[in-house]
């Protein structure tokens, strides 16, 4: 029984493990994957596979994008980051050596890359990267009866390989390869002389600069900077990015090895239990509460706003908001669009926090995340052109120079919709490429010219009545007045016109708001409580009463109360979701 539990015991535990990444990811950051796989674009494509082979890393950062795109269906993705974990966490092991009682030992650089995934902008590559040096490490050690002086050519060779496989992440198996050496020589005993003891600390020192060697000198066969070499290429979104943990991951996987594997298992058999409970008890306390940490709350809510407004859950994106008000303009512009999208936001914008009209239309920033979301507003107000340059803004604007399959299959679609299909037909062509993305373009390529097909689609065909076809620029200032067009021109749009109508309340503009409301009226008939609101606002500072049934009463009494209260300096909170008390108040 003791040998079967000694057996199974560890493979038990890193199964649970396993899970627990797994579950981690899948239910509580499904989003975080989806963010990841939406700035890559892995192609099967040769002229792809060689462009990555012909960097150094490359290959580590190819094998992490073709698991990245995975990421497309969470609980694959989840899948692929449980098992690579679990992959370094059984190759440390191996590499460990020590006694049994030390297995909980070797989850350390497994729990080390999962805390650093909580930066958004640190790549799979890293982590794919930590994995291959590991198995360099285990291909070395099965090297050891050859004689000292074959491994060290061996060793020559390897490290080279090993940089261009997988980065300057090989500093971590120069090191280590040079502190197996030395312990080799110290393992000698007596026969071993001391000088040879000092020319293994040098052999360490030796191998360590021939690395770093082998990095400053790719800097002519490639067009990176050395600063860049250094810190990776596909380690981090931002090239010349590197990360303290980074560090500390690859001085872990280097000595980790070399300190366990000579532990004498001087723990007595009845201590085995608790030593190996604390042990576990500590792994429980990192994953519970130091991992979460290094995931910025703030952050992972606007990536998960976005996340939704992709998928168009408007029900999940308004039931979350109700859970916890959003305060950021991005999360307030996803909102604001679920409500417009379920055709509520005229009756229930002040049920949530509002600053100004950037919860609408939040101002333009290079930025390739932030400008997604903003650009889904404009796609579906109808600005197709507009939503168009957004996209391919935010593929440019990606510091790592990818492609965005996100971006790309959005300028499939405005193309499309535009009958642009020579354009379309190009980037279908590229995403024909992909995994997850081919039926998807295979099913758009047979609308291209296809104009009944099209017209019946329940988006596609509503954006082509809806869509300005002007190409034009317009200022942020203006959007308003775009929002007027959309309305002149289909009175199906419904967004527009909440937008439009919304836009001058929240800038305090009550004028600018009146004359909206006369247009729109002219041409539909369209009331909400928030524009009930306004109009008694705006004839009571007229000192009028609004005409007859323009109104209902219960919202004429319900302002009675409020400036009642607001007069008398009582309480204002029953009223805190309405017009009024934005305009008198604040949010």
């Amino acid at each position: 029984m003791n040998r079967l539990l000694s057996k199974c015991g560890p493979w038990i535990l890193t199964l649970v493990f396993g899970i627990a990444v797994l579950l981690f990811w899948w239910k509580r950051y499904p989003f975080a994957l989806s963010y990841q796989e939406q700035f890559q674009l892995f192609l099967f494509d040769t002229d792809y596979f060689l462009h990555r082979l012909s960097e150094p890393g490359g290959i580590a950062r190819y094998v992490s994008e073709f698991l990245v795109q995975f990421y497309n269906n969470v609980l694959l993705g989840a899948s692929v980051i449980a098992l690579l974990l679990m992959v370094l966490q059984r190759v440390m092991w191996r590499l460990m050596k020590a006694a049994l009682v030390w297995y909980p030992l070797s989850f350390i650089p497994s729990l080390l890359a999962w805390y650093m995934m909580g930066d958004e902008s640190l790549l799979l590559a890293f982590p794919v990267a930590v994995v291959m040096v590991s198995l360099f490490m285990l291909l070395y050690n099965a090297l050891s009866r050859f004689p000292v002086l074959v491994r060290v050519l061996i060793a020559l060779l390897l490290i080279p390989v090993a940089y261009w496989i997988t980065g300057p992440v090989v500093l971590s198996l120069a090191l280590y390869i040079g502190g197996r050496e030395l312990q080799y020589s110290v393992r000698g005993g007596s026969q071993i002389k001391h000088g040879f003891k000092l020319s293994g600390v040098g052999l360490v020192l030796g191998l360590v600069v021939y690395s770093l060697f082998c990095i400053v000198i790719s800097k002519y066969l490639v067009p990176y900077t050395t600063s860049q070499l250094f810190c990776g290429i596909g380690y981090h979104r931002y090239f010349e990015f590197f990360l303290v943990m980074m560090a500390v991951m690859m001085l872990l996987i280097a000595l980790l090895p070399l300190v366990a594997r000579p532990l004498p298992d001087i723990v007595k058999p009845r201590s085995v239990a608790t030593v190996i409970a604390i042990q576990l008890l500590t792994i429980i306390v990192v994953i519970v509460s130091l991992i979460p940490s290094n995931f910025d709350s703030r952050t992972y809510e606007l990536i998960e706003y976005d996340y939704l407004v992709r998928l168009r859950q408007w029900d999940r994106i308004i039931s979350k908001a109700t859970e916890k008000t959003p305060d950021l303009p991005m999360s307030v512009c996803a909102t604001n669009m679920a409500l417009a999208m379920k055709g509520e936001l005229g009756n229930r914008a002040f049920d949530f926090y509002q600053r100004s009209s950037d919860g609408l239309f939040p101002p333009f920033e290079r930025n390739f995340s932030t400008v997604l979301t903003t650009g889904e507003v404009y796609f579906n107000l109808g600005l197709v052109n507009t939503a168009q340059r957004f996209a391919f803004e935010a593929m440019e604007a990606l510091p790592n120079y990818n492609k965005s399959a996100r971006c790309l299959r959005r300028l499939a679609e405005t193309n499309l919709i535009n009958g642009q299909y020579e354009v379309a037909r190009k980037y279908l062509l590229i995403l024909e490429k992909t995994l997850f993305y081919k039926k998807w373009a295979q099913s758009m390529m047979e609308m291209l010219g296809d104009e009944k097909q099209i017209n019946a689609h329940p988006l596609y065909g509503y954006l082509r009545k809806v869509r300005l076809q002007e190409d034009f620029l317009f200022s942020e200032q203006e959007v308003d007045k775009i929002c007027g067009q959309l309305v002149m021109k289909s009175k199906e749009n419904v967004v527009a016109v909440q937008y439009l109508l919304l836009y001058p309340l929240l800038n305090r503009d009550i004028n600018t708001f009146m004359n909206y409301m006369s247009f729109v009226s002219q041409r539909m008939s369209y009331t909400s409580r928030i524009c009930q609101e306004a109009i008694v606002f705006a004839y009571a500072s007229r000192s009028q009463t609004p005409p007859q049934g323009m109104v209902i009463p219960a919202v004429l009494q319900s302002f009675n109360g409020f400036m009642r209260a607001y007069q008398s300096n009582g309480p204002l909170l029953a009223y805190k979701n309405t017009l009024w008390y934005y305009l008198m108040k604040g949010q």
